[in-house]
């Protein structure tokens, strides 16, 4: 009776599916308001089952990716494992909301430039886009870009249809985005300056230059 008992109240099974039940089922898919009170974008993008062999057997686990973004230019990726899925999405997204990043949008949009990246095998190839374009992106970028509140787009993925490895280029081109306004303050010029020299008149320049908030 005794060793009955004690199963019986710190089972391993009973005990992690209490716990992984009651953390949030379905996290991850839709958008949650931040413990900052900030509205935040998230979106599953890949659960895999992975497993680890041990004395005894194999241990089966998932890995997922999420992407988080506020739809306003920040946005970030993350994974994580664990045993159950609804824990290993949790800690994808608080992976995804510690890496965030700012990009520059052009009109808030669309990029302000093209761009490549590239991880392991991987390589995109992100382009701004004029308006009504849309998001032409495979499923795993597509996540990327409406976290991040870009419209219009268009890329291309060679090389992988690994999900982790096209975030992690995704990304890496992302991060190598500029907007006009901080090429002239690095270079101690004005917006209407560099706008110029691309075939512009002045006046187009300046009233170009005043529309850019990036």
């Amino acid at each position: 009776m005794k060793r009955g008992g004690g199963r019986g109240r710190g089972g391993p099974g009973g005990g992690r599916d209490n716990r992984g039940g009651g953390r949030g089922r379905g996290r991850g898919r839709d958008n949650r308001r931040d413990d900052d009170g900030e509205d935040l974008i998230e979106k599953l993008v890949h659960i895999n089952r992975v497993s680890k062999t041990v004395k005894g057997g194999k241990r089966f686990g998932f890995a997922a990716i999420v992407v988080v973004g506020d739809g306003k230019g920040r946005a970030g990726f993350g994974s994580g494992k664990a045993r159950e899925v609804p824990e290993a999405i949790n800690k994808a997204t608080a992976a995804a909301k510690k890496a965030m990043i700012r990009v520059p949008l052009k009109d808030g949009r669309t990029l302000h430039h093209d761009g490549k990246g590239r991880f392991g095998a991987g390589k995109v190839v992100v382009r701004s886009a004029p308006p009504g374009t849309g998001i032409i992106a495979g499923g795993p970028m597509r996540a990327v870009f409406e976290s991040l509140g870009v419209a219009d787009v268009v890329t291309k993925s060679n090389g992988t249809a690994n999900p982790f490895n096209m975030i992690r280029a995704t990304f890496e081109a992302l991060k190598d985005q500029t907007s006009p306004r901080s090429v002239a303050q690095r270079r101690g010029k004005k917006v209407a300056d560099l706008l110029g020299r691309g075939g512009m008149d002045k006046a187009e320049a300046e009233a170009t230059a005043d529309a850019v908030t990036e």
